[in-house]
């Protein structure tokens, strides 16, 4: 029954598009993360975001929304009047098409978006993959988004000034100080992951002069307590993942904070285990990538920046 409602909304849109060819609508060529060649309209008028990061980026770039994932509901509180679309890894194609959407915003690295793209080139929606997973990414994509809407001034508010604003902050640091030792993990409802990089906080430790002690360490990447003990990191960040913020933190005490072993460590021992805030470094942070740098940095050199609220792990 969905494949049939699937190719009937299919058939309404692709007719449709034969009426919409008298009034086509300007374009503008744009390299998305797939390194995909994608004519995007100017000033979308409805567009669909798969993600919460990626609705949030849209919001800040001056876009607004029809469609979205519920993640970006639960992170975002949106309008009465956007669409649930269903999950980030499970969206529906029907209702996203139901929508009639002139630009899809997606993930470039989930299967079932992926797979969306050519349900959405059939009928001619455009499709544009993004990745925020680095400063360097969210630069990128604010730069297509406020090309799209035309708001140069949200760039220079979200993007130029958050940019100008670590460059500030990372021209404080120490010289010539020996790099503090972290770790960073990742906890979930069914376990704890330790993660060398690929992610916000990896990112923002390298690039402030931390030593992450996993990288490299194959022992430390298989989360070994024996490998955490014999590498003694300064400071210990974790990160709760999933919906659950409880489970997984019960998950961490379950796995590493209930064992003796883990309270031999100085960073325990001397109050240096932080769970960071999970709206900077478990969503994207977008628009407070400054801030989220701050809050690094004021835990690694307290002496240099101001402290931020602790929240340490038990």
């Amino acid at each position: 029954m969905k494949k049939v409602l699937l190719w009937f909304l299919l058939a309404i849109l692709s007719f449709s598009a034969f009426g919409a060819q008298a009034e086509e609508r300007e374009t503008v060529a744009l390299t998305d993360f797939a390194q995909r060649t994608v004519q995007a309209p100017l000033h979308p008028q409805c567009v669909v975001a798969l993600s919460a990061s990626i609705a949030e980026a849209w919001l800040q770039a001056g876009g607004a929304l029809r469609g979205a994932t519920e993640d970006a509901f639960e992170q975002l509180g949106l309008a009465e009047d956007v669409q649930i679309i269903g999950t980030i890894k499970e969206p529906n194609a029907e209702v996203v098409l139901s929508l009639a959407p002139d630009l899809v915003l997606i993930t470039d690295d989930i299967a079932s978006h992926a797979s969306l793209i050519e349900t959405l080139e059939a009928v001619g929606i455009a499709s544009y993959a993004v990745s925020l997973d680095t400063l360097e990414d969210y630069v990128r994509a604010m730069t297509d988004f406020t090309r799209l809407t035309g708001r140069d001034d949200l760039y220079e508010q979200n993007v130029t000034a958050v940019t100008e604003e670590i460059d500030q902050l990372l021209s404080r640091l120490p010289e010539n100080a020996a790099a503090p030792t972290a770790l960073f993990l990742r906890a979930f409802s069914t376990g704890v992951k330790v993660k060398a990089r690929d992610h916000v906080v990896c990112d923002i430790l390298a690039d402030i002069g931390a030593d992450n002690v996993a990288a490299g360490n194959p022992a430390l990447e298989e989360l070994s307590l024996e490998a955490i003990i014999a590498a003694d990191p300064q400071f210990l960040f974790v990160v709760t993942m999933g919906s659950d913020e409880e489970k997984a933190l019960a998950a961490f005490d379950a796995l590493l904070a209930s064992n003796p072993a883990w309270g031999t460590l100085a960073a325990v021992q001397e109050g240096r285990v932080y769970v960071l805030p999970r709206e900077l470094f478990h969503y994207k942070p977008n628009a407070r990538w400054a801030e989220a740098y701050k809050y690094l940095l004021a835990i690694l050199y307290p002496d240099l920046y101001a402290s931020p609220a602790s929240d340490e792990a038990a």
